[in-house]
């Protein structure tokens, strides 16, 4: 038995819940992890996990032995890492979530260069907008937008992700003028949940002073793709990330929306699970980016 390779079968079944989840993340079947958790209970001489028709926990010994594991498996990437003397050789599966948005606009930029400094690593990139806790969705790395939330986790702030709010010249051109702030009332304004859960926009000033206004949605969706869509298509104005939208607004196909104020830009971080000695992949891989995304955030804005 490779009892490295058990080790790291067991503590991913341990950190996202179940045998199933487990199983997906490492690309096995579900029978095949079964199997090799069987299979070290069995040459430890031990229960490591009490299973349950819906649930599983550790035994005492699997605490134990899981706690040992996580040590080991560090060791072992770290010695292979400083013998082999070249960040090339780096192995392994990296877990990494980010919103979808991010995820379509910033996270291809940054896939580059990691398999340029790091062809043998494997991503397992998830898009989603929802919060999730890190640990029990077995993430790595997650890049999260605007309010970090509840949970444990450890951020490192990447930056700020501008917000532009835009339309079709001609969607402004059939309409009366849009000259103050207090002119969006009666626009119809396309949104995002989670970003704008309200009828109100807060627009900031050239001095600084915020105000929430209230605006008239035609259309909210869960994803931000089918409301650029609509944008472009001139259905209603709405609120983008700069990088998504800086390309159409240099070709001419979108303009800025009331120039003089600005959308509040939301913070950008990366979290990673606490309270855990991360491996040499993972290592590189928030090195890289803390190095990367302000320079693609910046460049966007």
């Amino acid at each position: 038995m490779n009892l490295l390779e058990a080790m790291r079968v067991y503590v991913r079944v341990v950190e996202r819940g179940n045998i199933s989840n487990a199983a997906r993340d490492l690309s096995l079947g579900q029978p095949a992890v079964s199997e090799r958790i069987d299979r070290l209970e069995q040459h430890l001489g031990c229960r490591l996990l009490m299973r349950s028709t819906r649930a599983f926990k550790c035994t005492p010994e699997g605490e134990i032995f899981y706690g040992w594991s996580i040590k080991l498996l560090e060791a072992a990437e770290q010695a292979i890492a400083e013998v082999t003397h070249g960040k090339h050789l780096l192995k392994g599966t990296v877990r990494i979530c980010a919103p979808h948005c991010i995820g379509e606009t910033l996270m291809p930029e940054l896939m580059k260069h990691v398999y340029r400094d790091y062809p043998a690593l494997n991503l397992d990139l998830v898009l989603n907008d929802r919060i999730f806790d890190l640990v029990t969705e077995g993430v790595d790395i997650a890049f999260r937008v605007g309010k970090l939330g509840e949970g444990a986790f450890i951020a490192y702030p990447l930056g700020s992700v501008e917000r532009l709010l835009v339309a079709t010249p001609e969607l402004l051109a059939g309409r009366e003028a849009i000259l103050s702030p207090a002119d969006m009332a009666t626009q119809p304004f396309l949104r995002v949940k989670g970003y704008f859960d309200s009828e109100e926009l807060p627009l900031e000033d050239m001095a600084g002073h915020i105000e929430t206004l209230p605006v008239r949605t035609a259309m909210t969706t869960s994803h931000w793709r089918p409301m650029y869509e609509m944008i472009l298509a001139g259905v209603g104005m709405g609120v983008v990330p700069a990088s998504a939208c800086v390309e159409a607004i240099r070709s001419g196909e979108l303009v800025r929306v009331l120039s003089s104020h600005r959308v509040p830009p939301l913070e950008l971080n990366m979290l990673i699970q606490p309270q855990r000695p991360f491996s040499p992949r993972v290592r590189a891989l928030l090195e890289l980016f803390k190095t990367l995304v302000p320079t693609i955030l910046q460049r966007g804005a």
